[in-house]
């Protein structure tokens, strides 16, 4: 746990989130009301589900043919994949996108609450609800991703949360784009549950790593010389 506790502090978006999220937290207290609950469990769950939704549709979308665009995806996820255990792909680079699509969700929230609970009502509302709930959800996702790749030993937690995940990156990455501990549920409601069987028939060896690109394809050398990594995929075929 002090490990991943170690990398977590250590991570650009959470620390740039860390003050909205205090002064959420002072918000709260301050004006806490028992309705509040709902909005702090609507802000989790939603978080979740752009997890999965942000997991599937934009990191795992067909990569891109401009180099320049498909450089920025290798950056935020594929190369995360080629590399699993390198806690330096852990994350993106663009460590201020969670506070923008915080702070633009929470305009959305407060346009859409105004109506019916006034601005200022709907603006701390919006705010606890993206700043609280949603960032809290996030920071959790951020354990249990970094607690997965992490070679420490682990407890029964530690080790569900490995096995789910490192499923999606070792026999099939079109399926469980769950990270979060006790969030199947979405894979199974978005039919991207893993099954055992369908892996076995979808995998493959040389691809598996690179997200179903050849190693060799010359966008993902690209990437990786731009980025600086002369090494190969453990599984790739030249490996």
């Amino acid at each position: 746990m002090i490990s991943t506790l170690r990398i977590l502090i250590h991570m650009g978006s959470l620390q740039r989130l860390a003050p909205f999220w205090l002064a959420g937290i002072i918000l709260l207290s301050l004006n806490f009301q028992v309705w509040m609950i709902a909005a702090l469990a609507y802000g989790v769950v939603m978080q979740f589900f752009v997890e999965y939704l942000m997991h599937r549709f934009l990191l795992h979308r067909e990569p891109p043919t401009e180099q320049s665009i498909f450089n920025a995806l290798y950056r935020s996820h594929i190369g995360h994949h080629e590399f699993p255990s390198d806690a330096e792909f852990f994350t993106g680079d663009d460590h201020w996108y969670p506070v923008r699509f915080g702070l633009i969700s929470t305009a959305i929230h407060t346009l859409v609450l105004w109506p019916f609970l006034g601005l200022t009502t709907a603006a701390m509302t919006a705010y606890i609800i993206l700043f609280v709930g949603s960032v809290s959800a996030f920071a959790f996702y951020e354990y249990c991703h970094t607690l997965a790749h992490l070679n420490v030993k682990k407890g029964w937690f530690g080790q569900r949360v490995t096995r789910s995940h490192l499923a999606h990156h070792f026999q099939d990455h079109d399926a469980t784009f769950h990270v979060s501990f006790g969030m199947g549920w979405i894979d199974r409601l978005f039919g991207t549950p893993h099954d055992p069987e369908l892996a076995r028939a979808r995998y493959n060896r040389d691809t598996i790593l690179s997200m179903g690109m050849d190693p060799e394809d010359l966008r993902l050398v690209t990437a990786r010389k731009a980025y600086g990594i002369t090494k190969m995929p453990r599984n790739a075929k030249n490996a």
